[in-house]
Order: C-alpha cells, then structure tokens, then sequence
C-alpha cells in the first residue's frame, strides 16, 4: 500500500520536472518585456497605427494653410513675328514671307491674406481636434498592443502548463494501466477493470495531442506579433500576487474610466469637430475680407514704333470684400448635412460613455470573480490531492477499485490545470480592467516582468 501511494506521489512529482525541462533556460528564455519591445518595433497593426496617425497630422497643417498668406511669382517673355502672304485669285497659296517682330518679357510677385475668413478659421479649429483625436487613436492602439501582446503571451505559458500537465497526467496513467494489467494477470482485480485503465490512457493522450496543437497556434501568434519566433518564455513566479485591484469600488472604476478613457476622449474630440465643421458650414454665408497686393513689370520692343523699347512696373494693393448671396442653396444644404452630422456624433459619445461603463463594470467583476476562484482552484488541489490519497488507500485494501483511482487522479490533474488558468486569467482580466479605465500603460508591462522568472 504504501509502495503504492509512494507511486503515484512519484509520478506528480515527475511532472515537476518535466515541467522544468519544459519552460527554463535561464540563457534564451524571452521575457514580456523583450517581447513588448519586439512588438512594438515589429507589430504590423502599432505600425498601420503610426502610419495613419502621420497622414492624419498632414490635415492640420492643411487646415492652417487657408489663414496663412499665399505668395506667387510669375514670369514670361514671348516674341511676336509678323508676314505676309499672296496668291492667284481662286488658288492655292505661292508665296509667304516674315518680317521682323518684337519681343517682350515680365515678371511680377502677388500676395494674398485672408483677413476675416470665419469659414477657414473654424475649419482650422476643426482640423486641430481631428490631430487631437489622431493622437488618441494612436495612444489607443498602444495600449490595445499591451493587452494583446500580454494576452498572447500568457495564453502560451496557459498552454505550456496544460500540456505539461498532460504529460504527467499521461505518464501516471500509463503505470496505472501496466500495475491493473499486473493485477488482473493474478486474479486481483476484473478485465473491465483493465479497460478502464485502458480508456482513460487513450483519453489522456488525445488530449495531450490537442494540446500539444493548442501550444503550438499560440507560439505562431505571438510570432505574428514580434516577427520572430520565441522558443522559450518566462515563467510566471508561483508567488504572484493575486489580490484585489485598488480602488476597491466598480464606482471608483466607472469615474476613472470616464475620466480617462480614451475611446471617450475620442469621441468628445469627434463631437467638438463636428461642432467647428458646422460653424464653418453656417460661415460659408458669411462675407470674407481679403488683402491683396501685387507687382508686376514689363519691357516690350517694336521695331515698328518710334519707342523700340518701352518699360513699364505697376504695384497695387487691394482689399476685397466677398459677400456670398446664391449658390443654388449648396452652403445651406452643406449646413444641414454638418448639423446632422454633429447631431450623430453627440449619440456616438453618449453612447461610448454608456459602453465604457458597462465593459468597466463587467472588467472589475471579473477579476472580483478571478480573486476568488484563484484561491477556490488552490484549495481544489489540495483537496483532491488528498482524495486522490486516500482512494488509493481504499483500492489497496479493497473498498475502492481502479474507476475510483482513476477519477481521482484526473480529477486531481484537472485541479492543477484549472489553478493554473486561473492565475493566467486573473492577469490578463486586470490589464483588461485597466484598459477600460484608460489607465492601461508600459509601467503595467514592466511591474508585471518583474514577476517572471527565468
């Protein structure tokens, strides 16, 4: 009985070797950090982001352009011949000749300012929120890139203790199989007995096999996201601290979020443009005032006037005043299209507003939800441990038979899988809490790296 306990206590202990042999090297083992680095730098999506955030800052400076002077310069210079031509009445052309032309040559400087244009100013206003928000956009990818490098991450090392696991799991049934096929050769115990066995073997290998796919996917996702392939990561320290977050209210949680959300400061800006695209609509019928001024000389030779050679220069300044009166009703059309458009953005944000509060709520629960189970998984382990114990006690002296043994070592080896994921879960749940609340950051990549070991 006891060589037979001492078994089983052997084979758990063998998957923590196995374990080891799985997921440490001190030397190669990539840690979060190293990865969020690589993701930054490589992650085809933070870089579309970039790219976009880039193209959206050109607007801004378009929009500037209309309040700033316009400067052009031209120049030109011709040459002016003239001839002659004769021919038969009622026929074709005989003869044609040239003479001398003249030639003339000028160039000239102009400069527009628009002095009250309210339509270009509001348009401009406009445009600073559109970089504003292009500025958020991209500040939110950052963070969604944190998550989503934190969630690819944790979901291989989920995987990696699954299969190891699995291995262990499959290790034990295979000498539970062999010691029932021992026992039935002496008469100890029934064929179905060795079936049983036999059954939970094969079941444990498919689902090793599974598992083993399983790990695999997650590696190439997170080599989509860095570009490069991570044989070997950090593991998760078994001391992490799994407490609740801080503030301790889904209220506290709500105001942070709806102070710093950024899918909300988004919308406000989208609101706040839409605001300043309806003032520039409306101040399309307004009157503009522009200044302008110009230079312009000239020179001109004509053999055939008694001044061979005349110059001229010419310089004015000019003030314009444009009063829109009909446009076939396009500005009051466009006005309309702007207000509804405001209008759709004010539900946009109140919408966002209503979303976030739920998803934070949701979020808080979650990891509320993920404290508790993490400490329930743990003491599962425990207690199935010392079932497990015990009904190999119970077959040794015949109260309990093999079926009984092998639920309680799967029921055991599930125990440790759910514990594991629960740690993993409760992690990726806090940098979804986080992000809802728009307090999401690359502090939360390093604090958290300070937990891995090699």
């Amino acid at each position: 009985m006891k060589a037979k306990a001492h078994f089983f206590l052997c084979s758990i202990g063998f998957g923590v070797l196995l374990a080891s042999a799985l997921t440490t090297n001190a030397v190669l083992a990539d840690d979060l950090q190293q990865i969020f680095d690589l993701a930054a730098k490589n992650d085809p999506e933070i870089r579309q982001a970039r790219a976009r955030y880039n193209a959206s800052h050109t607007v801004l400076d378009q929009g500037r352009s209309f309040l700033l002077p316009t400067i052009n310069a031209t120049a030109s210079t011709s040459r002016d011949t003239t001839g002659v031509a004769s021919a038969p009445a009622g026929g074709r052309l005989q003869e044609h000749s040239f003479g001398a032309g003249f030639n003339s040559k000028g160039y000239g400087i102009n400069l527009r300012q628009a002095l009250v244009n309210f339509q270009a100013w509001y348009a401009f206003q406009s445009a600073r929120k559109g970089d504003q928000s292009a500025a958020l956009t991209l500040a939110q990818s950052e963070q969604q890139l944190i998550l989503k490098v934190a969630t690819a991450y944790f979901n291989v090392l989920r995987s990696k203790a699954n299969l190891t696991s699995l291995m262990t799991e499959e290790e034990a049934s295979k000498q539970v199989l062999e010691q029932t096929r021992q026992r039935f050769e002496v008469g100890l115990v029934a064929i179905t007995d060795v079936y049983d066995s036999q059954a939970n073997a094969d079941l444990v290998s498919v689902n090793r096999l599974v598992e083993e796919n399983n790990l695999s996917q997650r590696m190439e996702a997170l080599e989509a996201i860095t570009g490069q392939a991570h044989m070997d990561i950090s593991e998760l320290a078994a001391d992490f601290p799994i407490a609740p977050v801080d503030p301790a209210t889904p209220d506290e949680w709500v105001q942070l979020a709806q102070d710093n959300n950024i899918a909300i400061k988004i919308a406000e800006l989208d609101l706040g443009a839409r605001q300043d695209d309806a003032k520039a609509a409306k101040a399309a019928m307004y009157p503009t005032v522009e200044l302008g001024m110009n230079y312009n000389w000239n020179q001109s030779a004509n053999p055939f006037s008694f001044f061979p050679a005349l110059a001229s220069e010419r310089s004015s300044v000019v003030l314009n005043l444009t009063i829109p009166l009909f446009a076939g009703g396009l500005n009051r059309s466009r006005m309309h299209q702007a207000y509804y458009t405001r209008d759709a953005s004010e539900e946009a944000l109140l919408k966002s507003r209503r979303d976030n509060t739920q998803n934070t709520r949701n979020a808080y629960r979650s990891v509320e939800t993920d404290v508790k189970a993490v400490q329930a998984r743990a003491q599962a382990v425990v207690s199935t441990q010392s079932a497990l114990e015990a009904t190999q006690v119970g077959a040794e002296v015949g109260t309990r038979n093999i079926v009984d043994v092998v639920l309680a070592q799967r029921l055991l080896f599930q125990a440790q899988r759910d514990h594991a994921n629960a740690r993993f879960t409760y992690v990726i749940d806090t940098l979804t809490l986080k992000q809802a609340a728009g307090v999401l950051s690359p502090q939360d990549v390093i604090d958290l790296n300070q937990w891995l070991r090699q």
